[in-house]
């Protein structure tokens, strides 16, 4: 499983990478979506590479995502009881390892698929410049750390 968190604003974009990433529903700073590993969402990631930062994210991340970010229609939290009452997985827990092995998809249980998150505690490192250089931008292997620190 592939988290993108877009890292930069809406100024100075070209409209071929805005569109890209309208269609990853990313929008607006400190959006996070998350993407199965698939040739296409990998093509439209380095497309938007200058606008955006990725990398794999593990269960608890995702569990702790869903739990203290994920939004029901109505702009209602998601509960255990919800999870308990209207899907076939008994919590939280059990629903990001589904999501993270790719037999569920967080849509398809009610959550709306953008988490809105805070930016960074201790900001970004430098949003101009790629992940390699030392900045933020592009991809990065593990992405847990830069996103508990923004739940």
């Amino acid at each position: 499983m592939i988290a993108a968190v877009r890292v930069r604003g809406r100024t100075g974009v070209k409209k071929g990478i805005q569109d890209t990433m309208s269609m990853l529903k990313l929008t607006r700073i400190n959006h996070l979506i998350l993407l199965h590993e698939d040739p296409s969402y990998k093509g439209m990631l380095v497309k938007a590479k200058d606008y955006i930062t990725w990398g794999e994210i593990d269960v608890e991340t995702i569990s702790q995502i869903i739990t203290k970010r994920g939004k029901l229609s109505g702009n209602e939290k998601v509960t255990e009881e919800y999870i308990k009452e209207n899907t076939e997985y008994a919590s939280i827990e059990e629903l990001a390892k589904a999501v993270s092995s790719g037999e569920a998809n967080v849509e398809d249980v009610g959550i709306k698929p953008v988490f809105r998150l805070h930016p960074p505690r201790k900001g970004y490192e430098a949003t101009k410049t790629s992940f390699k250089e030392g900045g933020s931008l592009g991809n990065r292997e593990d992405i847990n750390e830069l996103v508990l620190k923004m739940v």
